[in-house]
Formats: C-alpha cells, sequence, structure tokens
C-alpha cells in the first residue's frame, strides 16, 4: 500500500475563516448569499482603480521570481533595503517556508496558545516537536502573559517560536518592551512575530529596527487591509541572513504578476486602509454596544475582530450560517465557547444583530 510521509498522519486540521463552499452549497445557499464576519479582510474592497491595473498585468510569461520591482518600492517605503526583503504569496507562504529552512526532526518549535492553526502545521510538515504553551485566559480577556512567554522560552531554548501580534484570535497586542524581551529571551531562538494584522491595529509600533538582532523575522500581510485576499500577497522583513536561507526554499514565480503588479499600485493608496479602518472602529463599537444589550461581552482587541462568548460556538455558527450570516466558530483555537466576529459596514453589522436577536428569542 502507497502511504505518505507519517508526520502527514500527525498533521492538525487547518481551519481558517471565510466561506467553506461546499457548506454553503450544503444549506442551500450561494456565496452571493453570504455576509462574511468569520474573515478578518477590509469589507469596503480594494482601493479604486484595482480593476485598471490589474488588466495590465502581464501574463503571458512567467513573473519575476524575486518581485524585484515590488521589493524595491517596498523598502523605500519602509525605510529599509531590499536585501532584508521576502515577497511571498501571501503571508502563510512566508510561515511554511521559514519551517522548511529552520526546523527538522529534533528541533522544537514553541507555540503561545491560542493561536493561528497554520504555525503548527507548518512545524509539523518540517518534522519538528510542537510546545504548546497555554499563556492567555479568559479571566484576563485572553492577554498575553509575556513574562511567562519568555520563562519557557528559557526552559526550552526552542529552535523557533510563533508570536502573532495583535495574537489571532484574541486580538491582544504585545508592547514594544515586551517583545524586546521575548527576542532577547534565547538568541539562537529564531522569533516569528506575524503581525498579519498590523493595518488595523489602533496605536501599532514599528518592529522593523529591531530585525538587526539577528534572530527576528516579521511577517506581514498585504492581501487583508487592502483587500486582496484572492491575489495572496505578504512580505517578510529580517537580516540578510536570513532572508537569504528563505529564498533558497522559495518556490518559483510563487507571487503572480497580477499580485505584484496590484501590490506596486497599493503601496500608493496608504490612506485608503486607514480610512478604512477608522470606519471598523466605529462599526466594531456598534456591534461591542449592541451584543452587549443582547447579553454578550466582546472581549478586549486590538485590531478589527474580537472573541465574544456564546456557548456553544458551533452551534452559534449553524444558526447564523442558516440566516445567510458567517461568523467563526473559535473551536479550532481551542475555544468551543467563542466565536470570532470582524466587524463589517455598519449597514451589515445591523443585520448581524438583528439576526442574533432573532436566534435567542
Amino acid at each position: 500500500m502507497l502511504l505518505p510521509e507519517p508526520r502527514i498522519n500527525l498533521l492538525p486540521p487547518a481551519v481558517h475563516g471565510g466561506l467553506n463552499y461546499r457548506e454553503i452549497e450544503g444549506f442551500g445557499l450561494a456565496a452571493g448569499d453570504i455576509l462574511d464576519f468569520s474573515a478578518s479582510i477590509n469589507p469596503y474592497g480594494p482601493p479604486p482603480g484595482i480593476k485598471g491595473v490589474l488588466g495590465e498585468a502581464e501574463i503571458g510569461a512567467y513573473p519575476d521570481s524575486d518581485a524585484g520591482e515590488l521589493k524595491k518600492a517596498l523598502a523605500e517605503k519602509l525605510g529599509t533595503s531590499p536585501a532584508n526583503l521576502i515577497i511571498g504569496s501571501g503571508s502563510t507562504e512566508l510561515i511554511r517556508l521559514v519551517a522548511t529552512a529552520y526546523f527538522g526532526p529534533g528541533d522544537s518549535v514553541l507555540i503561545p496558545q491560542p493561536a493561528y492553526g497554520d504555525y503548527e502545521v507548518a512545524a509539523t510538515l518540517a518534522g519538528a516537536r510542537v510546545l504548546r504553551e497555554p499563556l492567555a485566559v479568559a479571566q484576563n480577556g485572553f492577554r498575553f502573559d509575556a513574562g511567562r512567554l519568555v520563562g519557557a522560552i528559557r526552559r526550552w531554548r526552542p529552535k523557533g517560536i510563533f508570536v502573532g501580534n495583535p495574537n489571532n484570535p484574541t486580538g491582544a497586542y504585545l508592547a514594544r518592551e515586551e517583545v524586546v524581551e521575548i527576542i532577547g529571551a534565547s538568541p539562537d531562538t529564531l522569533v516569528v512575530l506575524d503581525e498579519a494584522y498590523l493595518g488595523f491595529t489602533e496605536n501599532a509600533w514599528s518592529s522593523l529596527d529591531l530585525v538587526g538582532r539577528g534572530n527576528l523575522l516579521v511577517v506581514r500581510s498585504m492581501t487583508k487591509d487592502y483587500a486582496l485576499a484572492g491575489l495572496r500577497l505578504g512580505y517578510g522583513v529580517a537580516s540578510e541572513a536570513i532572508i537569504g536561507a528563505l529564498e533558497k526554499v522559495k518556490s518559483p514565480w510563487s507571487v503572480s504578476a497580477p499580485a505584484q503588479k496590484t501590490g506596486l499600485f497599493v503601496l500608493g493608496q496608504a490612506e485608503y486602509p486607514a480610512a478604512c479602518a477608522r470606519r471598523l472602529r466605529r462599526a466594531s463599537r456598534y456591534l461591542r454596544r449592541n451584543l452587549s444589550r443582547l447579553g454578550f461581552e466582546a472581549l478586549p482587541s486590538s485590531t478589527n475582530f474580537f472573541l465574544v462568548r456564546v456557548g456553544d460556538a458551533a452551534g452559534f455558527r449553524a444558526k447564523l450560517l442558516k440566516k445567510g450570516i458567517l461568523v467563526r466558530d473559535a473551536a479550532s483555537f481551542g475555544l468551543a465557547e467563542y466565536i470570532r466576529i470582524a466587524p463589517r459596514r455598519l449597514g451589515e453589522c445591523r443585520r448581524l444583530v438583528a439576526a442574533i436577536r432573532e436566534i435567542i428569542a
């Protein structure tokens, strides 16, 4: 019998937000019928003018594997060198590249819990031992205890650690001094700082000057705040040595020509995601206020999504989906009593509140 590598059977399911088209069909619905509050993507769509840019992309030839033009423009915007940058097909590709380049059998990888599921998938694929360290509990609003995390790093001395900042699914956001302490806890530990949701975060600070310490990779997404999830685009910032290792294992042509062309365009649209984020904060306040009136507490969050304790999260999600509204069941994060909500336009948020009112009546 032909069998896959044994580690494949150990892979945990990586559940994501967004539409599951087969599931939606089972409910007798079409994708266009669904209001999606499960995926933390800018609900206002891409910046105006994006369709014209896509039409200019050359799709009859292979794209630049290095994404050189985009890399140069991004380096100028960030105030860094192109040698400190890698462009990827979304931040999840970069997470897989890290695991491929740096982790292997005999290595341990520390993943503070709760966390984005693909960290564990990437580490398991590489054959590394995953250390799940529970560091956020409901009693303190799922705020990460950075001191405990530093203690865990010193105790385990892992080859790598994944830190979402802000964290997915809690929205907890570590301060600069906390991240500095984590980086300094073990110079031989590669710290992967996942800033996929930074564009939606209030009072965000820049971590890019910390990459000079030599054991930090900052991973960011360009698909969420610019609403480019269908194109897939992200980047990493690190020392030249780390970037060089990642480039060696990256697939050629992984970032399509339309994605590269669009990336160049949106770099000149900085005010667009900022304006959208301000509107989303108003929508978030509306949802929090009205959920509270219905007897549900929305937990503190620094970014555009938040957790809500509802009891049976799977059942709550299913009832809403029958009404054409999708929220994220947080059971895959180990939080079976919680849903995660990413606010949308204010009118759509009103529809969510009305639907919740109906299912609890």
